[in-house]
C-alpha cells in the first residue's frame, strides 16, 4: 500500500463529526472480513502526521449507535497502518457541574449495551487486559490539548447504553448514584475492540445535554444534542487537532500491547 494510503494515528467522528480534512485528502475504501466500514476512510495531514479519518455514523449519519460496524471500522484502520485512535464522541452529562459544552477525557467505561459482537476473538480462549480502557499516552495528549475554548474536565467514568433511545429519568438516576459522569451510546465495543487488536485508544467526549436524571435537565432530544454539537464544533475539531499533534511516537505503546509476547495462540494474524 502507497505511504499516502497509509497513516499511523486516526480520528473516529461521533454525531455531527462527519469530516476534517478538505478536498486534498486521499479517499481509501477497504473491505474487511466483517464487511466495509462506516464510510470510505480519508487521509489526509495534521502538522506533518499522517492522520486517518473515519466518521462513525457514516458520512451521513446512516448508522444508529446500535447498527454501526464496529468491527469492520478497527480491523479497517489497522490494514491501513494504524496503531493510534482518538474516539471524538457525543454525551450526556450526569452532573449540574458538567454542563453543554464541557469537554472530557474519560478514564474509566462502563458497558450496558446488549446484543452487539464486541469481540474479534469468538474462537481460542483469546482475553484481553482492559482495566484501564483507555491509553494513558493519548489520554495525557487529550488533556494536555484543552484550550480556553471550552470547560474540559480530566477524568470521567462513560456509561455507554444501547440505545437508540435516550435514558429514563429511573435509569439515568441510577447511573449519577453510581459516581459515574457520563452517558453515550457508542463508547463500547469501539474501545474494547481497539485494545484486542493492540491499538491505543482515547475517547475525547463533549457534553450535549444535561441528561434526563439531571435535577437541571428536561430530557434529552437529538435535535438539542446535535444543535449543541454544531455550536462547539469548531473549537472541538481545534482540540482534536492540537491532541493529534501533541502524541509523541507512532506505534502502539507497551502498556495497550496485551497479546504480543504474551505466548497467547491467536487465531488468525493481525492486519
Amino acid at each position: 500500500m502507497s505511504s499516502d494510503r497509509r497513516a499511523t494515528l486516526a480520528i473516529i467522528g461521533g454525531s455531527g463529526f462527519y469530516d476534517f480534512f478538505g478536498d486534498d485528502a486521499t479517499t481509501v475504501e477497504i473491505d474487511t472480513p466483517y464487511g466495509a466500514p462506516s464510510a470510505p476512510i480519508t487521509i489526509g495531514e495534521v502538522e506533518g502526521r499522517s492522520v486517518a479519518f473515519l466518521p462513525r455514523h457514516g458520512r451521513k449519519h446512516e448508522y444508529s449507535p446500535h447498527t454501526v460496524p464496529y468491527r469492520a471500522n478497527m480491523w479497517a484502520l489497522r490494514t491501513l497502518g494504524v496503531r493510534r485512535i482518538f474516539g471524538p464522541c457525543a454525551v450526556g452529562s450526569l452532573r449540574a457541574d458538567w454542563g453543554p459544552g464541557t469537554v472530557a477525557v474519560p478514564d474509566q467505561l462502563v458497558d450496558r449495551t446488549s446484543g452487539r459482537a464486541q469481540t474479534f476473538y469468538d474462537a481460542g480462549g483469546v482475553h484481553v487486559s482492559f482495566a484501564d480502557p483507555y491509553c494513558h499516552e493519548l489520554r495525557t495528549a487529550a488533556i494536555a490539548s484543552a484550550g480556553d475554548e471550552l470547560t474540559s474536565r480530566d477524568h470521567g467514568t462513560m456509561v455507554v447504553v444501547e440505545g437508540p433511545r435516550f435514558s429514563t429519568r429511573a435509569e439515568s438516576r441510577w447511573f449519577a448514584a453510581q459516581g459515574w459522569e457520563l452517558v453515550n451510546m457508542t463508547g463500547h465495543p469501539e474501545a474494547v475492540l481497539a485494545r484486542e487488536l493492540e491499538m491505543c485508544y482515547s475517547a475525547i467526549a463533549l457534553v450535549t445535554d444535561l441528561d434526563a436524571g439531571v435535577d437541571a435537565g428536561e430530557g434529552v432530544s437529538a435535535v438539542d444534542v446535535f444543535a449543541e454539537f454544531e455550536r462547539n464544533l469548531v473549537p472541538f475539531k481545534a482540540l482534536v487537532r492540537r491532541a493529534v499533534a501533541a502524541v509523541e511516537g507512532d506505534d502502539t505503546c507497551d502498556k495497550c500491547r496485551v497479546l504480543t509476547g504474551t505466548g497467547v495462540q491467536l487465531p488468525f494474524e493481525l492486519p
